[in-house]
């Protein structure tokens, strides 16, 4: 299988990336800096324009939205949340996701059961208020309502589309007090893609498996 991760240079995404290659997997980890990786800025169509030639007519089993950021964590109501952490975070959360599916749809229709996961969080979920971050909350409440949205579109082509909350993760953006390792989260992720098929598209999953209220 070969799967496609964004922003896998570091925390869940090279995790991710870490755990695919382990199982044998193909693995194109993209990052922003490039490096090691695919080069891929998600936010910038030129780029992701650059990262779809290069990866020409290779099928693409697996397509994984993971490149996110969380700007405003820590942010204040009296003056905070500036105009431009809407607008980094946006392009980076809702339309850097986008634009990454519409750029290898040729790739994911080579494959013979393509899939996509896109990585939210419950902090989108409209069971989870929980006061604050609101930037952040309602990106991830985007890509979530993408996402099904995505499920619906693609099925008739064949492609299956999940949406996932990868727990509350002991990462630079997650900080010291996460429940969870990097590691244990991408165990359960994996394991959720796998289960992913056209019986379950448009599904919104915890990393352990458990249905969550959009």
């Amino acid at each position: 299988m070969h799967v496609l991760i964004t922003g896998a240079n570091r925390g869940i995404g090279l995790a991710l990336d870490q755990t695919l290659r382990a199982q044998g997997h193909q693995v194109t980890g993209t990052s922003r800096a490039g490096g090691e990786c695919l080069q891929l800025d998600v936010t910038d169509a030129q780029s992701q324009r650059a990262m779809a030639q290069a990866l020409d007519t290779q099928p693409i089993d697996l397509l994984v939205c993971n490149a996110g950021v969380y700007l405003d964590k820590g942010q204040n109501l009296a003056d905070g949340y500036g105009p431009d952490l809407w607008t980094k975070t946006f392009a980076a959360n809702v339309t850097g996701v986008f634009l990454t599916v519409q750029n290898l749809l040729p790739n994911l229709q080579l494959a013979q059961n393509p899939k996509i996961a896109i990585i939210s969080s419950q902090m989108g979920s409209s069971t989870k208020i929980g006061g604050g971050s609101y930037i952040y909350r309602a990106s991830k409440a985007a890509a979530l309502n993408l996402g099904l949205n995505l499920a619906e579109d693609l099925k008739h082509i064949g492609i299956a589309v999940g949406i996932y909350h990868p727990g509350w993760v002991k990462t630079d953006m997650g900080g010291d007090g996460g429940d969870i390792t990097v590691s244990e989260s991408a165990t359960g992720l994996v394991d959720r893609f796998h289960a992913l098929s056209l019986e379950t598209t448009g599904c919104f999953e915890t990393w352990d498996g458990r249905a969550h209220p959009v």
